[in-house]
């Protein structure tokens, strides 16, 4: 377990600049928490936590449609963070977070999405469904099975969506937010209309998987491990992973049920695919592109090909409660793994907003 002179090493921070860098941890004000420049802007100092490879608790639950798979660390009476993955990723995405967080009194869960490792459906007649909304109730019933009122969520990619839809329709469930890349609804309609060239690009997959060609690489096991893998090096261009950490998450794609939600996802997303109506009434208050209104702490890796331009004003209307944004330089997509300790910052700081 790391503790507070461990968690201050790994920020860069010595004993007597602790209080400073990390108010937020110490019941501070949050905006001390984050650090502040010359102008008095927030700042999120460069960080480097002690590396993890695994998790010391891997737990079953059912929940809903799913036996969820989930990591846990921390008290189990301290204050609930429920970190969420995207694509092509896994728990491991928090694998530095989990512990940073869990130090500071939190109990933090980590559960594998729908599709993804040790998740599995309770039904074979199930439909394996994608969409949005499906995927965010999952993580309701998660916290209905753990007996959870209420948590901090926070996530990146899939796992920011599935945030955001938490925060603005089950504000009541949603302590504070974490969103990596900001407001991530997916409004169908929009998602009709052609982006910028260079935006499209950056998508390439998604339009691989909209075709039968797509899926047959997908379901190819060598195929679908090179395809992830590209993915990887071309959205975090700057991460110096190595081979075995990309192996550890490459397991969680082996779900028997992977294909058939990642392939869903993406083409439901471009309207090539239906959902099911039980979620009809959830999508259309969705399409009304609801605000978020709890604590929020939006951030934006610069590396990342699908930060939107303009320091988060794309969707800063969007959050209409306490709220920050930062952006961290030199970051790709998987902003959780790379950048571990600014990610857990966040997390504590959106708390105390």
């Amino acid at each position: 377990m790391i503790n507070r002179r461990t968690f201050s090493k790994a920020l860069g921070v010595g004993t007597g600049a602790t209080a400073a860098s990390l108010s937020g941890f110490q019941g501070l004000p949050a905006a001390a928490a984050a650090g502040q420049d010359a102008t008095g802007s927030p700042t999120t100092p460069a960080l480097t936590p002690v590396t993890h490879t695994s998790f010391d608790s891997l737990k079953q639950v059912r929940a809903g449609l799913l036996d969820v798979g989930y990591a846990e660390a921390g008290s189990a009476h301290g204050p609930v963070v429920i970190c969420l993955h995207g694509w092509p990723y896994d728990i491991h995405s928090f694998v530095d977070v989990a512990p940073l967080l869990a130090s500071q009194g939190y109990r933090v869960i980590v559960p594998h999405l729908r599709g993804h490792g040790s998740t599995r459906f309770l039904s074979a007649r199930t439909f394996r469904n994608g969409q949005q909304s499906a995927v965010a109730l999952d993580i309701i019933a998660l916290m209905d099975a753990l007996k959870i009122d209420k948590a901090v969520l926070a996530g990146f990619d899939w796992g920011a969506r599935t945030a955001d839809i938490i925060a603005a329709l089950w504000p009541q469930r949603c302590k504070a937010l974490v969103s990596v890349s900001g407001y991530l609804i997916t409004n169908l309609e929009a998602n009709l209309k052609p982006l910028a060239p260079k935006a499209e690009y950056a998508w390439w997959y998604q339009y691989y998987f909209a075709t039968e060609r797509g899926r047959l690489a997908m379901e190819d096991r060598t195929k679908r491990h090179e395809l992830t893998r590209l993915v990887w090096d071309t959205v975090s261009p700057t991460w110096d992973f190595d081979d075995a950490t990309f192996e550890r998450t490459a397991a969680a794609f082996e779900n028997p049920d992977y294909v058939d939600i990642v392939i869903h996802n993406y083409r439901w997303r471009l309207s090539l695919a239906d959902g099911e109506r039980r979620y009809d009434g959830i999508e259309k208050r969705l399409a009304a592109r609801p605000v978020i209104a709890v604590p929020a702490i939006t951030l934006d890796a610069e590396r990342d090909p699908f930060t939107a331009p303009g320091d988060g004003t794309a969707y800063r209307d969007r959050f209409t409660g306490a709220y920050d944004h930062r952006s961290l330089a030199g970051i790709g997509h998987n902003l959780p793994q790379e950048a571990p300790a600014a990610f857990a910052q966040a997390v504590v700081d959106a708390d105390r907003l």
